[in-house]
């Protein structure tokens, strides 16, 4: 019998019939789980720190429990050393490592998928542990979440519309204020015929949006109750399929969006008229690439769109495609701070690319920015610089521009003032060069933030009134965001912090305005808040530091987390500074450390 080890809801592992080992302590339970999601082996003084420091001999506490994991595994996995490896049979099934690493067919079939990571288990006088298992449980559920919502998209494209719109029924359990959560629900009980559901859902959904939020659902939502589905027929040719696609992406180029939507999803319908497979991935992986970075809040389309594309391109083996589809998969993904789903995405289009150096180029960079939003810093490094050097080797200029400003954020948020200098020059440099417009307010605004950091305010009032203007006017929320948060940073700075406080409310609000948001802007938004919160002692800034633990700790953003629960500590909450200090040991970050330190009081 394969080993299964099973920590979400109640916990229990499967060893076969000659094991039937039930752990006399919680803690056993405790130990187990950190054993198996901690991204290092963990030393045996840090885990009699993180579990026993109350008993009278902390590493004979540690020793015990470990004899009963050991117990409970049985003889096919192995726990020993210092530090502590722990090593289970290839063929083991640990349903937190399906969750965030597995594929959606396989979490599927996990009896606790959905469930509290280690339901039930309290532990005692472990205020550190206490606060990596809140991280941890919030984490899950969040990945519960993801992977639930990519059953739904791929079943969806599958044609099994029942299943998915059970698996889409969970998900909006879940996380019922999502507007693409529930714009996919609508949509897939349009798609099987059933439009009672999906007005019913709709008005469910504008019911609770109006009752919690103070607001009506926005265009995901919107698209998703009133879009033309295509029906079946055999009628039609293959002839005008190209000049189509071609004139309708030319028209979104252009700014006619609804018009070139139009004419892509016409496209659409012609390819399968014509049962041109190629034809058919070809059009929904322009229709997918289109919504998706059209600034209209419609991603969830696009997702539908890709999926489908992917459905029929590996059916084919068409690899280039895949490799595109994947791509754009794992953006969507990064954007959405599903970091885990986003990384087995954009793995497989690097793997996909073959000899197509540009989209190597893509899919590093995006791994890249993966890396640096869950604080993987040397990994994200080596990303980066090698999304840069196959960017100038294709000779893609708004690629390496792309990745050029994502290095600089790196070194921002690490204290290197003067690599960060560099790199975000050389990606503004590069953005007007191609005039590239659209994305020059993103360094721009980071730049600004560099000046803020080196106490130069009047260079990053320039840097970022510019950005913000420029944002403004092409309507993006993220780059309205980033700026608005640097000037509120430079009116703190000025004295004003009044308005600081009301730039960055105003911050939020642009960068969230869409269902499509890039939420670890939402969180470095939220860090600004609650660190001027407490320095002028802001009535709600125990709320924000809430949200953003909540945000950081179910995307698995570490830093952010880390970040969060030095606010908590300032505030008084116990065992804060402990889960801080915990989490922050894994990350190469000197700023980082230098602030954990403070808060022990070194």
């Amino acid at each position: 019998m394969t080993l299964a080890v099973h920590l979400l809801g109640r916990p229990t592992i499967e060893a076969g019939p000659d094991v039937d080992y039930r752990f006399r302590s919680r803690k056993s339970w405790a130990l187990l789980a950190y054993l198996l999601m901690a991204e290092r082996p963990p030393t045996r003084s840090r885990l009699a720190g993180l579990l026993f420091d109350e008993a009278d001999d902390p590493l004979r506490a540690l020793r015990w429990n470990l004899a009963e994991v050991r117990r409970g595994l049985g003889v096919a996995a192995s726990l020993d050393g210092d530090p502590v490896q722990l090593r289970l049979p290839e063929e083991a099934v640990v349903d937190v490592d399906v969750v965030t690493r597995g594929t959606w067919t396989q979490a599927l079939a996990l009896p606790g998928l959905g469930s509290t990571l280690l339901e039930g288990v309290n532990v005692r006088g472990a205020a550190g542990f206490d606060a990596w298992l809140l991280s941890g449980q919030q984490r899950l559920r969040a990945a519960s979440e993801a992977v639930l919502h990519e059953a739904a998209q791929a079943l969806m494209s599958r044609g099994e519309l029942d299943e998915a719109v059970r698996c889409a029924t969970r998900v909006v359990d879940m996380s019922p204020l999502d507007e693409n959560n529930q714009a996919l629900l609508i949509r897939l009980h349009r798609r099987r015929g059933d439009e009672r559901a999906a007005a019913n859902q709709l008005a469910a959904c504008t019911r609770l949006f109006e009752s919690e939020l103070g607001t009506a659902p926005g265009p995901a939502v919107r698209s998703a109750a009133g879009e033309q589905i295509a029906r079946p027929t055999s009628i039609g040719g293959s002839v005008s399929v190209q000049a189509i696609l071609e004139s309708g992406a030319a028209a979104v180029a252009a700014g006619a969006t609804d018009a070139g939507l139009a004419s892509l999803r016409s496209a659409v319908v012609l390819a399968d008229r014509a049962s041109d497979r190629r034809l058919q991935v070809e059009t929904r992986l322009v229709v997918g690439e289109t919504l998706i970075h059209s600034l209209r809040g419609m991603d969830e389309e696009g997702i539908a769109s890709l999926y489908a594309a992917d459905e029929i391109a590996s059916a084919d083996g068409q690899r280039a495609s895949l490799a595109a589809i994947r791509a754009e998969l794992g953006y969507v993904d990064f954007l959405r701070a599903r970091y885990d789903r986003a990384e087995l995405w954009l793995t497989d289009a690097l793997s996909l690319a073959d000899t197509d150096v540009s989209m190597a180029a893509k899919a590093s960079t995006y791994l890249g920015s993966v890396e640096s939003d869950r604080a993987d810093y040397p990994s994200a490094a080596a990303l980066l610089t090698d999304a840069i050097g196959l960017a100038r080797e294709a000779g893609d200029l708004r690629r390496e521009t792309y990745a050029t400003s994502m290095l600089g954020r790196l070194h921002l948020l690490r204290g290197d003032l003067e690599a960060a200098t560099g790199e975000l020059d050389t990606a503004i440099a590069l953005a007007e060069k191609d005039r590239w417009l659209a994305f020059l307010p993103w360094p721009q605004a980071l730049r600004g933030e560099v000046e803020i950091a080196a106490g130069r305010i009047e260079t990053a009032r320039s840097l970022l009134d510019q950005a913000f203007a420029r944002a403004c006017q092409l309507g993006d929320p993220c780059w309205e965001g980033i700026s608005a948060r640097g000037l509120a940073l430079v009116a703190e700075a000025d004295g004003d912090a009044a308005l600081a406080f009301d730039l960055l409310a105003d911050a939020r609000a642009r960068c969230n305005r869409m269902a499509d948001p890039y939420v670890w802007l939402d969180a470095h938004i939220l860090d600004a808040q609650c660190e001027l919160g407490l320095r002028h002692d802001h009535p709600h800034v125990g709320s924000w530091v809430e949200a953003m633990h909540r945000l950081s700790s179910r995307t698995a953003m570490r830093e952010m987390t880390v970040r969060a629960l030095l606010h908590a500590a300032a505030l008084g909450a116990a065992g804060a500074a402990d889960g801080a200090e915990l989490l922050a040991a894994e990350i190469d970050n000197p700023v980082l450390a230098t602030a954990v330190q403070a808060a022990r009081g070194r």
